[in-house]
């Protein structure tokens, strides 16, 4: 039975070009740049000086509270500095920089291809382990790891779902992860199953990758703690809520956590990450990045080192195509337009997006026409053009009765307004108030 969340959503389509495109490790050269606050919460702080030298997988950046997750170094060679440096937004943040020199990597991490299944840590070992290693989601919202898998007192953890929908157009990067690390990402599962105790995991794929869910199925045959949910190709199939409800049809409360229903969500890459760190004892230094556009003549799949310059994966596929209007780190729903093409990746970054000028360039805006699609788009059950307004005439109080805390920001909204009028462009502003208010609301 194929599943899906039934509120709102959008059917983009897939533009999958880099599907094939097997994962490529890229050599690290020249100087990484490693942010210290590449995670939802506290940055870390900085536990190396400039002349210090380094080994891969040596800690530059200590966590500075629960809501907060260690940095290693991506690489071996020489700090150079320790600065604040531009992102791709072009937001300047605390840096470790390091000039390449070799790769030598720290003696305690297994580099072999060897599948370790047997699990010998305890499930307080294991969330210790994933927090030791600097283990965040990479679903997009770097929210570190240990933390969902602390459940808090009073909660209790009933289901783990992986998310394997990877909805987003272009995006591949998961599922090359599935078609080439099946088995490594299984026991992450496993580990993940054991540190949350909890009887079954799902997890969930879009049906548009049916050699995915084959590989899996047969991977997992005889098993019955583990199950493969074929998902509706629906955008956005992958959001935390849209998910549990798909799968597990229970719908997590406004304002809720997924926790608040019984339910864990982590990424493909996450349960890879988390078998890397407990079973290899590696820390999160890489992660696979898909490479793509409608006119590049090579469409890739790379694992790159954390802290990798932007512009040097634009030359790993040959430069810019001359019609390039956007660079986005991340899928077109999501991502974010690139203004500094000097900037480092992050853990979270997923993907580099090359969109020619003909799909870069916004429509001119139009008059409300109240069609409503948006509503109908929007899988939170929110009024977008609503929203919009109040944030438009800096209304908080009616934004925050309206909920607009519960926007995911996906999208939808904006993709389907026939006036072509920047809604998730107002509301991202509104939210942002109204978080700041209610944080300040706290102390």
């Amino acid at each position: 039975m194929i599943k899906t969340f039934k509120i709102g959503g959008i059917h983009p389509k897939d533009r999958k070009l880099s599907a094939d495109a097997a994962i490529e490790t890229v050599a690290p050269s020249g100087t990484v740049r490693i942010f210290l606050s590449q995670h939802i919460g506290a940055p870390a702080e900085p536990v190396v000086a400039k002349g210090d030298t380094l080994k891969v997988g040596q800690l530059v950046g200590k966590a500075t509270g629960f809501v907060s997750a260690n940095i290693h170094s991506s690489v071996s060679g020489t700090v150079t500095g320790i600065d604040r440096v531009q992102d791709h937004l072009g937001i300047y943040g605390n840096a470790v920089t390091v000039k390449v020199e070799g790769d030598e990597w720290m003696d305690d991490i297994d580099r072999s291809n060897t599948i370790e299944h047997k699990i010998k840590l305890t499930a307080e070992e294991i969330v210790k382990k994933v927090a030791e290693k600097g283990v965040v989601g990479l679903g997009g919202a770097a929210f570190p790891a240990h933390v969902k898998l602390s459940v808090p007192p009073g909660k209790k953890a009933e289901y783990l779902i992986i998310n394997a929908a990877e909805c987003e157009p272009y995006l591949t990067s998961d599922y090359r992860v599935m078609m080439e690390h099946c088995d490594e990402l299984l026991v992450g599962v496993q580990i993940l199953k054991k540190a949350l105790n909890v009887p079954k995991a799902f997890i969930g794929v879009e049906i548009n990758k049916p050699q995915a869910i084959d590989k899996l199925r047969a991977a997992i045959a005889g098993n019955e703690d583990v199950e493969i949910v074929p998902l509706k190709k629906k955008y956005p199939q992958g959001g935390e809520k849209q998910l549990i409800k798909a799968v597990v049809n229970r719908e997590v409360p406004s304002g809720g956590l997924p926790i608040d229903v019984g339910a864990i969500v982590h990424n493909v890459g996450t349960a890879l990450a988390v078998y890397e760190a407990v079973q290899k004892n590696k820390p999160l230094i890489d992660n696979v990045i898909t490479i793509t556009g409608k006119d590049l003549s090579v469409q890739k799949n790379l694992r790159v080192r954390i802290g990798t310059p932007v512009a040097s994966l634009v030359e790993h596929v040959g430069g810019l195509p001359e019609n390039t209007g956007k660079l986005i780190l991340g899928g077109p729903m999501m991502g974010k337009a690139i203004s500094n093409i000097d900037a480092p990746t992050q853990k979270s970054t997923s993907a580099l997006l090359m969109l020619p000028y003909s799909e870069a360039l916004r429509q001119t805006a139009a008059a409300c026409i109240r069609c409503s699609r948006c509503v109908g788009a929007c899988p939170m059950s929110l009024e977008p053009y609503l929203l919009k307004k109040f944030a438009e005439r800096n209304m908080y109080d009616e934004l925050e009765q309206d909920s607009v805390h519960d926007c995911i920001e996906c999208g939808c909204c904006l993709y389907s307004c026939p006036s072509n009028i920047a809604l998730l462009d107002y509301i991202r502003i509104g939210k942002a108030e109204v978080m700041k208010i209610r944080r300040n609301r706290k102390k």
